[in-house]
C-alpha cells in the first residue's frame, strides 16, 4: 500500500472488482485519507494507452470522517469498450487549490507520477485443460531413442553420438562456429514408449521442443515446416505419439518457430541442400520476398545477427498463407495430425497481428487448441520494437511462459524474503486477466536456463565455461540442491497455472548453460526420490480441483516462510515452506479441528482455531 489505507489496488475496500476487467466493466474506487489533511476533494485521473484517451473523474465525499479519523471518496467508472492499458492515480486538493498527488509510491506534489496500471480485456475462450494440468517438456534429440539412427543424406552435416552418456559437443569447430550438429538419436517412437511413465508422473501436456526437420540438434533452424525431422521420425510417427497420448488424457504442444528460419532451408537454401530453388540461390525464387537483403545473397535480416537465421518478413502474403491460412497451413496442418497447441517462439518478435491470425485459425481448425507465448517479462506490460504487445488482451496469446515466476522463486529459495515473492506474483496476478495468469507456463527450468539442481545447489558459478562444462556438484551441495529442489517443486505443483517440467529435472539432472542443460536423460540413474516426489506431486495436482482451478491467498510471507492458500468450493490446500537451514515456528489460523500432511500423510491437530507448526530446515508441508 502506497500511503497506509489511503488506497490499495489489490484490497476490495478501495477497489472493485480486483485485477484485470472486462471491456465496458464498472469499476469501483474508494480513497480514505485522514481528515486533518484537510482535503475536500478528490479526483481519479485516468489515461488509456491505446486509445490515447485521459480524463478525471471527482470522487464523491461521503460524508464526515469516519471512527478512524478518515474521509471516503468514492465512484465508479466503465472501463473502456476496446481493450486497453488504463493507467491511474488519483489528485486531491483543499479549498484553497492546495493538494498533491497520490500514486503507487505515495503522496507527491512534483507533478511526477507512478500510475497503477488496470489492464482491460476482451473474454474470449480460453480451454482449461492446459493451465490445470501438468506439463512436461522434451528435448527431442536427448530424451529417449530406441536405435542409434544413421544421418546420412539429411540436412546438416550431421553425426552422432554412440554412447547415451557423452556430454553435448560445445566447443566451437576450426571455424570457430558453434554448430550444434552432434546428436543423439532421441526419437519421437522413444517418446511413446515413455507415456506410461508421464502418465505416473501426472503430466497432462507434452510440450516438444521443435521436431521440424533443421540441421541443428536443437532445431530452432527450421529447414522445413512440413516435415518431422527424419532423425525424430515421420509424421505417421507423430500422430501415433498424439493420438497415444490422447487415450492416457494426454495432449501434445508443438514449438513454432515462426519469425525465422534456417539458412540451411527449403526456402533460403544457402547451401543448396534441396532441389527447391531458395531464396539465396535466385531473385526469382518463391520464397525470395520472404526475406530481406540488404544485399542479395550474403548481406540480409536474422536473428539477432545469427546468419544461420535469416529473419522472415511476417508481413509478405505468400508467408502468411504458407504459416497460417492455406487450407493445409502449417497450423492447421499439424493441428489435424493430432497436436494440442503451439508454443510461439520469441513471441516478441512476432506482431501482433500476426498471432491474432494465428489464434484464430487454430481455434477455428480445434476449438481446444492453446496458444502459448515465449515472453521472458510480464506479458501485460510487455514492450518490444517500441510497441507495448497485446499479448493477452483477449485475442493474441490464450497463456505465457511464466519467467517471472521462476526468477522470484530462485531469489526466494537462494536466501530472499519471501515477501518479495509473492509481490512478485500478486503483482502478475493483479495485471493478467484470470484466465491468463491460470493458464501461464510455471516451471523451475528450460532449455534456455541452467539447470534448476545445479542453480540451488551450487555454492557458486565458475567464471571459467571449461569448469561449466564439467562442472558436478558435491555431495554436501547436492544434498541441498535436493532439499530446495523439492521445495521448488511443492510451490511450482500448488501454484495457480500449468506446473511444467524440464526433463530431468525430476530425476535429479545438473548442468549449467546451454548446451550443459541437454544433457541425456539418465535411463536407469534416475534420483528415485526426488522421481517419487515429483510424481506424488503430480498426483495430488491432477486429484485436487483446488490446486488445479482454485483461489489463492497468502497467509504469511516472511523472511523464509511462506505459506499460501488455494480453495476450491469446500476443498482447501494450504502450502507452507521453510527455506532456512533453520527450523522456525509458525502459527496460523485453521477453521478445521486438524490438519492433515498430504505429503507424509501425518495428521496435526489444531488448538483454539490455530494451527502450530514447527517447521524443519529446509522443509515443506501440503496441508488439507
Amino acid at each position: 500500500m502506497s500511503e497506509p489505507f489511503v488506497f490499495d489496488s489489490r484490497y476490495p475496500l478501495f477497489k472493485t472488482p480486483f485485477g484485470a476487467v472486462t471491456c465496458g466493466q464498472t469499476v469501483t474506487f474508494r480513497c480514505r485519507p485522514l481528515a486533518a489533511e484537510g482535503f475536500t476533494h478528490c479526483a481519479l485521473v485516468l489515461r488509456a494507452e491505446f486509445s490515447g484517451i485521459s480524463r478525471e473523474t471527482e470522487l464523491t465525499l461521503a460524508g464526515p470522517a469516519e471512527e478512524d479519523g478518515r474521509l471516503s471518496f468514492t465512484g465508479e467508472i466503465s472501463a473502456p469498450k476496446s481493450p486497453d492499458l488504463v493507467w491511474y492515480h488519483f489528485r486531491f486538493w483543499r479549498e484553497d487549490g492546495t493538494g498533491c498527488d497520490l500514486d503507487k509510491t505515495g503522496y507527491r506534489s512534483d507533478g511526477q507520477v507512478d500510475p497503477w496500471q488496470l489492464t482491460v480485456y476482451e473474454k474470449t475462450y480460453t480451454p482449461a485443460w492446459f493451465g490445470a494440468g501438468v506439463t512436461y517438456q522434451i528435448f527431442p534429440d536427448r530424451f529417449h531413442r530406441l536405435s542409434i539412427p544413421d544421418p546420412t543424406g539429411m540436412v546438416g552435416d550431421r553425426w552422432v553420438h554412440e554412447d547415451w552418456g557423452d556430454a553435448p559437443v560445445w566447443k566451437p569447430d576450426p571455424d570457430g562456429e558453434v554448430r550444434n550438429r552432434d546428436f543423439f538419436g532421441g526419437s519421437l517412437a522413444g517418446i511413446t514408449a515413455k507415456l506410461d511413465d508421464f502418465a505416473e508422473l501426472g503430466v497432462t501436456t507434452l510440450y516438444l521442443n521443435p521436431i521440424f526437420e533443421a540441421a541443428s540438434n536443437h532445431r530452432y533452424n527450421t529447414a522445413d515446416y512440413s516435415r518431422v525431422d527424419p532423425m525424430l521420425g515421420t509424421e505417421e510417427d507423430l500422430r501415433t505419439l498424439c493420438a497415444q497420448a490422447r487415450q492416457r488424457g494426454i495432449r501434445v504442444m508443438l514449438d513454432g518457430v515462426f519469425n525465422h528460419t534456417g539458412s540451411q532451408s527449403r526456402y533460403f537454401n544457402a547451401d543448396g541442400f534441396y532441389p527447391t530453388l531458395g531464396a539465396a540461390q535466385s531473385q526469382e525464387s518463391p520464397y525470395y520476398n520472404w526475406f530481406s537483403f540488404h544485399h542479395w545473397p550474403d548481406d540480409y535480416e536474422s536473428w539477432w545477427g545469427i546468419r544461420t537465421l535469416p529473419a522472415v518478413r511476417e508481413e509478405h502474403p505468400d508467408y502468411v498463407n504458407y504459416i497460417i491460412e492455406d487450407e493445409d497451413s502449417i497450423i492447421r496442418h499439424w493441428l489435424r495430425a493430432g497436436i494440442s497447441g503451439w508454443r510461439l517462439d520469441v513471441a516478441d518478435e512476432l506482431p501482433d497481428w500476426f498471432i491474432e491470425k494465428l489464434r484464430a485459425t487454430a481455434v477455428k481448425t480445434d476449438p481446444e487448441a492453446f496458444i502459448l507465448g515465449e515472453v521472458w517479462e510480464d506479458a501485460s506490460t510487455k514492450v518490444a520494437y517500441d510497441q507495448r504487445r497485446k499479448y493477452l488482451l483477449g485475442h493474441e496469446l490464450h497463456g505465457v511462459m511464466n519467467y517471472p515466476f521462476r526468477t522470484a522463486l530462485l531469489d526466494y529459495l537462494r536466501g530472499g524474503d519471501a515477501a518479495v515473492f509473492a509481490e512478485a506474483m500478486e503483482t502478475l496476478r493483479e495485471n493478467y486477466p484470470p484466465d491468463a495468469f491460470n493458464s501461464a507456463m510455471n516451471f523451475l527450468g528450460t532449455h534456455d536456463t541452467p539447470r534448476i539442481l545445479t542453480v540451488l545447489g551450487a555454492h557458486k558459478m565458475p567464471k571459467d565455461r571449461e569448469k561449466r562444462a564439467v562442472y558436478r556438484l558435491s555431495p554436501k551441495e547436492r544434498e541441498k540442491g535436493l532439499a530446495l529442489v523439492e521445495l521448488a517443486a511443492l510451490i511450482l505443483f500448488t501454484f495457480p497455472g500449468s506446473p511444467t517440467v524440464y526433463y530431468g529435472d525430476e530425476a535429479g539432472m545438473e548442468g549449467w548453460e546451454d548446451p550443459f542443460n541437454r544433457g541425456t536423460y539418465p535411463w536407469g540413474h534416475e534420483d528415485e526420490t526426488l522421481k517419487a516426489r515429483f510424481a506424488l506431486l503430480g498426483r495430488l495436482r491432477n486429484q485436487r480441483s483446488a490446486l488445479q482451478k482454485g483461489t489463492i491467498r497468502y497467509r504469511f510471507a516472511e523472511g523464509p516462510l511462506l505459506a499460501y492458500e488455494r480453495e476450491y468450493g469446500q476443498e482447501v490446500c494450504l502450502t507452507v515452506v521453510n527455506a532456512d537451514h533453520k527450523p522456525h515456528h509458525l502459527t496460523l489460523p485453521w477453521s478445521r479441528d486438524r490438519a492433515k500432511d498430504l505429503l507424509s500423510g501425518q495428521v496435526l491437530e489444531t488448538s483454539e482455531g490455530d494451527l502450530s507448526l514447527t517447521l524443519p530446515p529446509y522443509s515443506g508441508l501440503l496441508l488439507s
